[in-house]
């Protein structure tokens, strides 16, 4: 962060915009606390959505306004009402969806700060009327932090502090004893299906995992597909593993992921919540950039065939693919194979134990 000396003079508010996902706004949060460094009397309000507040709940310091994408342009113009008679002296503009775009229109603010050009898409210049600096090669959570540049700030220091409470993890504590065994999470489903391994592959691993010796945990939400995929992993294990799909909570989940000592999962929510909460993180990845949404902190335990699944599926290598590209088609997880992931497994597994 800037020194104190060289600190700018605060604005009296700001907004910020970025609805979703559960990772995405988990990398918002070192630009708040960059924020609240430097100006600790800042009014800050975040433009959010449902499920997404309700991780971020409790967050000192923030307004929270949630805005729920299906009702369409009678939030927006419901937004409008609830900030009449306000003017932000800066939109941080993080997310560049139409969605988003045009929910801004709707939020008065003196300075719009945006993406630069080539990280912007539907239209997100029409919005805006400042952009970051350009800059190319950036993980996601590098890229919202330098949102801190225009307003005369540097993002140099990354801290999370995600707000958990004390019966989450109270919670958490309750769900196995601490028995000297290391622990693999398992959260096996994104968001996005294409990211997603197969359950039997999970299976192997799991496998290896309790022949040496540590205690598997299944974690996700409630969706059909995350019961399914579940019970699928579970039926391909001979020694079942202790399955708490579905029922933990937002604010359950980092409690559940911060005591595992690894956790296993494609480029998803869960991952990005792990890493805040330092538990380290075995991501998969074929269908999206590890070097863009892997992990922020430690990519070491992470299966990266991100370029040979461009090389197969799109026809030319990852260095030559826009930065942020996906390879979201069937099969590219399948380049991931058990032995790749067995490996990751055993990297961390041979290290010193924290």
């Amino acid at each position: 962060m800037t020194t104190d000396s060289h600190i700018p003079a605060p604005p009296a508010s700001i907004c910020l915009l970025r609805l979703s996902a559960l990772g995405d706004v988990t990398h918002v949060l070192p630009l708040v606390h960059t924020l609240r460094r430097a100006w600790p009397g800042v009014g800050l309000t975040w433009i959010i959505g449902r499920g997404e507040h309700r991780l971020l709940e409790g967050l000192p310091g923030v307004e929270f306004i949630e805005y729920d994408k299906r009702e369409g342009l009678a939030g927006m113009r419901a937004l409008r009402r609830r900030l009449a008679g306000r003017r932000f002296d800066a939109l941080l503009q993080l997310q560049v969806a139409a969605r988003a775009n045009l929910l801004s229109a709707f939020i008065p603010a003196r300075r719009r700060i945006g993406y630069d050009r080539a990280r912007s898409r539907d239209l997100h210049g029409l919005f805006i009327n400042e952009r970051i600096p350009a800059r190319s090669g950036e993980h996601v959570l590098d890229a919202i932090g330098s949102f801190s540049e225009p307003l005369g700030l540097r993002q140099d220091h990354v801290e999370w502090q995600l707000p958990v409470p004390e019966d989450a993890h109270a919670w958490a504590r309750a769900q196995w004893d601490d028995d000297g065994r290391r622990v693999l999470a398992i959260s096996p489903c994104s968001s996005h299906a294409l990211r997603n391994w197969r359950a039997e592959r999970h299976a192997a691993v799991a496998n290896h995992a309790i022949a040496r010796g540590w205690r598997v945990v299944l974690c996700g939400g409630r969706s059909q597909l995350e019961r399914d995929t579940a019970d699928a992993i579970i039926a391909a294990m001979p020694q079942p593993p202790l399955d708490l799909v579905g029922k933990d909570t937002l604010k359950q989940l980092p409690a559940l992921l911060a005591r595992a000592d690894l956790l296993m999962t494609p480029d998803s929510g869960p991952m990005h919540i792990a890493n805040a909460m330092g538990t380290k993180v075995l991501g998969l990845h074929a269908a999206s950039n590890a070097a863009r949404s892997g992990p922020y902190s430690d990519r070491r335990y992470c299966v990266d065939r991100y370029d040979d699944a461009a090389r197969r599926f799109l026809g030319k290598p990852a260095s030559e693919l826009r930065w942020g590209a996906k390879v979201e088609v069937e099969g590219a997880m399948d380049l991931v194979t058990v032995d790749d992931a067995v490996a990751a497994f055993e990297r961390y597994a041979a290290g010193p134990r924290p």
